[in-house]
């Protein structure tokens, strides 16, 4: 498995994979994190172009996608609770699969915690999975934070 930039060309692929998760969230009981156009085209042609991006392969398979944003993230700056370190962070965002690697969220980690050290997360309340999955990769919960639209999600943070 290797985990590299993604291109514009593999933009298909990308959207197949967050329809695939958004299926896993309503079976599992989050129907409300995203929702049917979420995340957009244009948002992951942004992520492209920004070189934050990636994608995990196999074979020439792309079986997983996240985002990683090294810097101030402006939905993290007012918490309800308290983040555990103030210095340079990097976020991971939009991590989904479809569903045939194991612990991919630990190899997002994994691969992240190369670039910077410290590192946070959130999600939404009702998506327990994801919520289990941060918290067995060594992040702490640390509070509330709200996203643009004005809707909560829980913050976690990992500082080595």
């Amino acid at each position: 498995m290797i985990i590299r930039e993604a291109k514009i060309e593999d933009l298909k692929r990308i959207l197949e994979i967050y329809d695939i998760a958004k299926a896993f969230m309503i079976l599992t009981g989050n129907p409300n994190q995203w929702n049917s156009s979420y995340p957009d085209p244009k948002l992951l042609e942004n992520d492209i172009d920004k070189k934050q991006l990636f994608v995990m392969e196999e074979d020439s398979i792309i079986h997983s996608v996240f985002a990683f944003i090294i810097g101030d993230d402006p939905t993290y700056r007012d918490i309800e609770g308290a983040w555990l370190d103030d210095s340079t962070y990097g976020t991971i965002h939009r991590i989904a699969s479809d569903g045939t690697v194991h612990q991919v969220f630990k190899k997002a980690v994994d691969f992240c915690s190369e670039k910077c050290a410290h590192l946070r997360a959130d999600t939404h309340e009702d998506n327990k999975v994801m919520q289990k999955v941060i918290l067995k990769n060594g992040f702490k919960e640390t509070g509330i934070i709200y996203i643009a639209d004005g809707t909560p999600r829980i913050a976690f943070e990992k500082v080595k």
